[in-house]
């Protein structure tokens, strides 16, 4: 379905006149003021906030005016493959960066000008805009797992830090149980593909061969990988059925049912409401513990210009400007939105906060899977043979096979 879909939109979009597709091509952005009016699509809280933070940008440029439409994230993938077929396309669009291989591919997205700085982001999170060799976007802001570990709880099992490496991640998460109370060590999805691929790449693996070309997800690393995940369920330290409802992940370690889990950012502030008073105190973060690297995955939302866009100069300049560290900091304070340009994780707002400052840490080393339409196709027969090693017990060398055999005829998008 992926694929075909994809296909149908490359139609739409691949079969514009050569002039058409280089309406939208800039090669700098270059000094000048933006003018015209711009029109942006934005999901969510960004769309709600995004008024209020672009009024320096439209005090600095006072010829231009910004439309920000608002769309909901459950309908923005529909309604931006609908506009890209359709020809009716905002000037910037933010795009989840799983997206990015889609519409990418759909010959959509306009390159990055030369002179916006995509070195300034996060390298990690660069890559997810780079769709075969050619960069369609920059980060916006950037989202990553880190372990989240109740220190009260862990000082009871006898740990005064983080564990640091997979054998200290068991041996606490096991410790958590038999000193502490924990009715489980960690929570762990038990057939979440995505979720499992910080411990893929911390071991080693590669989902795809050097050159991009094919899959390789029974690679022994691979297998290695999803053999130690799945010994945290067949030992009884990782639930297998956990409750799928609002909010229990952050009960259960409110609790200290479950007193370990891998989250984003957003997770600090749930935490600290479901905890109350003082809860901020009895919690920390750490990396994600490390084999042979400690690599987490990095998502977000990227910003791109629509190749169909009337006012492509203008775009590119409203988005040099949500890039500086000094906006990226604002929108931080406004949203909590972590930043994806590095120089931003100066300002005291995230270094001086501990929990913070360890995910400024982790996006020195975070891993994003290729941007490829395929990939959503591949994640999801993921999750179904993650499920089976997990909650069928199914070995896992049997399983990847099977994986990489299933979509050994999906392809990489290369």
């Amino acid at each position: 379905m992926i694929v075909l879909l994809s296909s149908a939109l490359c139609v739409a979009a691949c079969g514009r006149s050569t002039q058409a597709d280089d309406t939208a091509a800039t090669d700098a952005v270059g000094a000048g003021p933006a003018t015209g009016t711009i029109t942006m699509w934005a999901q969510g809280a960004e769309a709600e906030r995004l008024p209020a933070l672009l009024k320096a940008f439209q005090a600095a440029n006072p010829d231009v005016k910004v439309n920000v439409t608002p769309i909901p994230w459950s309908a923005a993938h529909n309604k931006y493959q609908t506009a890209i077929a359709g020809g009716t396309t905002p000037d910037i669009g933010q795009l989840g960066t799983t997206w990015m291989g889609e519409f990418g591919a759909a010959n959509a997205l306009a390159p990055v000008p030369s002179d916006l700085n995509t070195g300034e982001f996060y390298p990690g999170s660069t890559k997810s805009a780079q769709v075969r060799g050619a960069t369609l976007g920059v980060p916006w802001y950037v989202d990553t797992p880190v372990l989240y570990y109740r220190t009260d709880l862990a000082a009871k099992a006898g740990y005064q830090q983080p564990p640091a490496t997979w054998a200290e991640f068991k041996d606490m998460a096991k410790a958590l149980q038999a000193k502490a109370g924990a009715k489980y060590g960690v929570a762990l999805g038990p057939k979440d593909f995505q979720g499992f691929l910080p411990f893929a790449w911390s071991n080693g693996a590669s989902l795809t061969s050097a050159d991009g070309s094919k899959w390789t997800l029974d690679e022994p690393a691979m297998v290695e990988a999803v053999r130690f995940y799945q010994s945290f369920f067949t030992e009884g330290i990782a639930d297998p059925t956990p409750s799928t409802d609002a909010g229990a992940y952050e009960a259960a370690f409110v609790n200290g049912s479950v007193p370990m889990f891998l989250g984003g950012p957003f997770e600090v502030g749930q935490l600290n409401k479901a905890g109350g008073p003082g809860f901020a105190d009895r919690y920390a973060t750490a990396v994600v513990p490390k084999a042979r690297t400690a690599t987490s995955f990095v998502g977000g939302s990227n910003l791109v210009v629509f190749k169909r866009s009337a006012n492509a100069g203008a775009a590119w300049k409203l988005i040099q400007f949500l890039s500086a560290p000094k906006t990226q900091v604002a929108w931080y304070r406004m949203t909590g939105d972590l930043p994806s340009v590095q120089a931003a994780w100066n300002d005291p707002a995230l270094s001086a906060d501990p929990k913070l400052a360890v995910f400024g840490r982790q996006l020195q080393d975070v891993n994003a899977p290729p941007a490829t339409p395929e990939w959503t196709e591949v994640q999801a027969a993921g999750d179904a043979q993650l499920e089976r090693v997990t909650v069928a017990g199914a070995d896992a060398a049997q399983a990847m096979r099977a994986l990489q055999a299933g979509v050994a005829s999906v392809g990489t998008g290369a």
